[in-house]
């Protein structure tokens, strides 16, 4: 059980490690995995409390089992308490720490993702531990907590490594960071949808999209931090040109978001599957992909001339 939960977002952080050309020492890297971690244990006791107080005054777990119900829940409850948890992780140590200038952006975060990597690692254990998801699960949701975080986390090295502090740019920390609450909050919602009855249940078809979109712009920030313009896709001189490419994007998203939700639940099923299922559902959902990728390469490539 320690091995999946724990390894999987180590690995996710040594790889974007790597990928940085001035990160800090690994060590220091690390040390904020675990406050990610400690920061997990403290949402999991904050969100316990709410939860006790909440039951004293409302019918609060009844309130939870409809759909609207649990988007009350986790715009006010689950995603604030976590957001706010990994924001102390990182703001606390950040104090105490001596960052070189030249890589004090991507750094800080850096830093965001460690500890949003080792708060995914405790979150895994709980979910592990009492069984209330499998491994593939906790596998699909590793990078999710570091794609919720980018934003505030690009912001914050903005304002620390350049001493920005005018109440504009403070008010732009507190906008990214509750850009972070509002797409963790949609992200859960959208997870749980699937549990409901038709039509409510055709919501859970737009998680896949809208994560693979989180992880795009995960991508896009990484880039920013390194000094590297943003992958650019609309690039049409008119408006008809900018809302077609903008058709495509959602397109692509949809295609290629739902089709890694198609390998993911062939993955669930496949010890009871024929092998001529197997194939034709691989085939379906690497065509999609195909095209998805395709259309992709298409507006990067017009971006580009």
């Amino acid at each position: 059980m320690l091995f999946w939960a724990v390894v999987p977002p180590l690995l996710l952080l040594i790889f974007y490690y790597y990928r940085l050309s001035t990160a800090p020492p690994l060590p220091r890297v690390l040390l904020f995995f675990v406050f990610g971690a400690i920061s997990g244990l403290l949402a999991f006791g904050f969100s316990w409390m709410f939860e006790t107080v909440a039951s004293g005054i409302l019918p609060w777990q009844q309130i939870q089992r409809s759909l609207p119900g649990n988007a009350v829940r986790q715009i006010i409850q689950v995603a604030p308490i976590e957001e706010g948890c990994k924001l102390a992780a990182v703001v606390l140590p950040i104090r105490f720490i001596a960052i070189q200038c030249r890589s004090c952006t991507s750094s800080i975060f850096l830093f965001t993702l460690a500890v949003s990597l080792g708060f995914t690692a405790e979150e895994n254990c709980v979910y592990l531990f009492y069984d209330t998801a499998s491994v593939l699960d906790r596998l699909i949701g590793t990078p999710v907590h570091a794609m919720f975080s980018a934003p505030w986390g690009y912001a914050l090295g903005i304002s620390i490594c350049f001493k920005i502090t005018s109440h504009r740019y403070t008010r732009n920390i507190a906008q990214a960071w509750l850009i972070g609450v509002i797409f963790h909050a949609l992200v859960n919602v959208l997870a749980s949808a699937g549990g409901y009855s038709p039509p409510l249940n055709l919501l859970s078809y737009g998680l896949f999209p809208l994560m693979l979109w989180l992880f795009w712009r995960l991508e896009q920030f990484l880039r920013r931090v390194q000094g590297k313009y943003p992958i650019g896709l609309i690039s049409g001189y008119t408006q008809e040109e900018r809302y077609w490419q903008m058709g495509l994007i959602v397109f692509t998203l949809f295609l290629g978001g739902n089709a890694i939700l198609g390998l993911f639940l062939l993955a669930k099923a496949l010890s009871s599957l024929t092998l001529e299922a197997i194939f034709s559902r691989l085939l379906l959902n690497f065509l999609c992909a195909g095209l998805a990728w395709g259309i992709y390469r298409y507006l990067q490539k017009a971006a580009r001339s």
